[in-house]
């Protein structure tokens, strides 16, 4: 029987790392361990994970710094931390990364199990903004939906993820450094061509000629800030009737 999913640990502790190990085998998933985040960044390298565990605090490099070359390398890769320490400083640079679950040690196994199969399943939104505290309010109001939800802070970063894995919708904003997000919008749906699309603007005026273009181009539609997130929720909930059954 193939594995459910296949899952890479990081972390220092031997005795731990088999604990887990040898739980998640007899759960059926295919685990692959390593001890430091220069090895996980290796492998990552090497092929993808659908999950990584990654302990916060290891010698050399720690768990936020692989997390942040990992994501360079695999900008879907679905990153779960776990930590025996209270987090101080660390919470702060995880914050501003918008993406994490924390596992604390020792393990609560049926927790872990959940958290991974949460994050295998549902309809996959991805979010693309440049400030975090939308990004974070968005994602966790999703999340609380059902939805798998990834973040990007920029186009390039957007662009990535959409050659990387097909994804349902993206929600973009006009702002966005660098490529702005028409550009953005016109290069994700090359890589796919039936992602759905819907714009997001705190500028209506300053921005009405990209959201006229992107609407042109195909965009589903705008919405603008602020919004309510129920706003969101039931644009997807639209697309995903109209999606056609059987497709992912």
């Amino acid at each position: 029987m193939a594995s459910k999913a296949s899952i890479l640990i990081v972390d220092d502790d031997a005795s731990l790392s088999d604990e887990l190990s040898d739980f998640l085998e007899s759960e059926g998933y295919g685990i692959t361990v390593v001890d430091s985040g220069q090895r996980a960044i290796e492998l990552s390298k090497e092929r993808p994970f659908d999950v990584i565990l990654m302990d916060v605090k290891m010698p050399i490099m720690g768990g936020v710094e692989a997390y942040k070359k990992i994501k360079q390398i695999r900008p879907s890769a679905v990153i779960l931390f776990m930590t025996g320490y209270a987090l101080g400083d660390l919470a702060k640079d995880m914050i501003g990364e918008g993406e994490y679950e924390i596992i604390n040690k020792p393990h609560n196994l049926d927790a872990i199990i959940d958290m991974i199969e949460k994050s295998q399943k549902g309809f996959l939104v991805s979010l693309v903004d440049a400030d975090i505290k939308l990004r974070n309010t968005m994602r966790n109001a999703l999340q609380t939906k059902g939805y798998r939800v990834a973040v990007c802070k920029s186009g390039e970063e957007a662009i990535a993820l959409a050659k990387e894995e097909p994804h349902e919708i993206f929600f973009i904003d006009t702002e966005l450094p660098v490529l702005n997000g028409l550009e953005t919008y016109s290069k994700i749906r090359k890589a796919n061509s039936k992602v759905v699309v819907v714009m997001m603007t705190a500028y209506r005026q300053k921005t009405e000629e990209i959201v006229r273009q992107a609407i042109e181009q195909g965009a589903y539609s705008c919405l603008y800030k602020p919004f309510d997130i129920k706003e969101a929720v039931r644009i997807i909930e639209e697309v995903v009737k109209k999606k056609p059954k059987g497709t992912s």
